[in-house]
């Protein structure tokens, strides 16, 4: 098994897969390069599922609006990658090289699963295997935007109409993962919204706005993605009363933080939810995704300078999945944040001029 395949599909032989106290290897010295890094430059670049069928899972996201920015396939490891994004003239990230991008989604197919009637991936939202929550897209008109939806066929975990918040919804995907639906329109009432009654939804104009993950320790995990990746809060959100916390996090760039708290038009955001005294049981852990049964893979930092970037992380004593060193793939690291979250680190093509693969 080669190690990038061991990397989507883990095996408990995989060298590069075991804790960094283990790797044994001769690590760069990264000393004279550690200031060439700026976490200004960071991108939040993507999220990796697991998918079970590939042609379902592209026709899914390319109804939402996305298109297949870049398509890698790995057959002597019988694996392909998927890159999904904003496209249009109008996305903010449009014409961009795949990693110099922010909110992609990467779809992971292990060959052979699309006919496998017992596979199925774990969407994290299922006790006792919860972790990651969902990806959410922001909609020019709600209403229409899930009507046209619903109208082609897909499920709802929730519609716009059911419960009391009436201003989101969640799609599901072939695999059941979890498709959050925001209004980009600041203010919006949803379903309630006569703004939005006899309009039609233009998916050229959607963005990926966030992808959500549990996590135990509020206090750990803001401190570990502002200190350790350079990622600033953009919002919270308190809920005392249903006894969790909503923290927004990604990098400025252009755009810079909203003095208003409005996220929507936003793409490449970090959503941290933590539910009040988890960080009290010693025993309490989130499950990573990687694990089985997996799903969920990782998300992706693109970085000005892959080797600054690592030896910055290395002064900070992060702990590694894999470093740059590790193994035959010298082109990619992954961290462990807090809850064992994998957080893979890659070149910002732009920066290079080259293509990363």
């Amino acid at each position: 098994m080669s190690p990038l395949r061991a990397l989507y599909r883990i095996t408990a032989q995989s060298s590069i897969l075991r804790p960094s106290t283990q790797f044994t290897g001769i690590r760069r010295t990264f000393a004279t390069m550690a200031t060439t890094t700026d976490t200004n430059n960071y991108k939040f670049n993507h999220s990796m599922l697991r998918v079970k069928d590939p042609k379902e899972s592209l026709k899914f996201y390319e109804f939402l609006g996305m298109s297949l920015v870049k398509h890698l396939q790995f057959p002597e490891s019988k694996f392909d990658l998927y890159f999904l994004g904003y496209d249009s003239p109008q996305a903010l990230s449009h014409g961009n090289s795949t990693f110099d991008r922010q909110g992609l989604i990467e779809l992971t197919h292990n060959y052979g699963t699309e006919a496998d009637p017992s596979y199925k991936v774990n969407n994290g939202n299922a006790e006792p295997h919860r972790g990651f929550g969902h990806v959410c897209i922001s909609v020019d008109y709600i209403n229409a935007a899930c009507k046209r939806i619903e109208d082609a066929g897909y499920r709802f975990q929730k519609k716009l109409t059911d419960g009391r918040m009436k201003n989101i919804a969640f799609a599901l995907d072939p695999d059941g993962y979890w498709v959050e639906i925001i209004s980009r329109k600041k203010g919006s009432k949803g379903a309630e919204d006569p703004e939005e009654q006899g309009v039609e939804t233009d998916p050229k104009t959607y963005r990926m706005n966030h992808t959500m993950i549990r996590v135990k320790d509020a206090e750990k995990s803001l401190k570990w993605y502002q200190d350790v990746l350079g990622m600033k809060i953009f919002r919270t959100v308190e809920q005392p009363a249903a006894k969790f916390n909503l923290y927004f996090l990604g990098y400025p760039g252009d755009q810079g933080i909203p003095e208003d708290g409005f996220t929507a038009d936003y793409e490449g955001l970090l959503e941290l939810t933590w539910n009040y005294g988890t960080e009290k049981d010693d025993n309490f852990k989130y499950h990573d995704g990687n694990s089985e049964p997996q799903g969920f893979g990782h998300i992706c930092v693109s970085v000005d300078n892959l080797d600054a970037a690592c030896a910055r992380f290395e002064a900070q004593n992060v702990n590694w999945k894999k470093r740059l060193t590790d193994g035959r793939m010298k082109n990619v690291a992954f961290l462990l944040d807090p809850d064992g979250y994998w957080v893979e680190i890659v070149q910002n093509e732009h920066f290079t001029g080259k293509d990363n693969f």
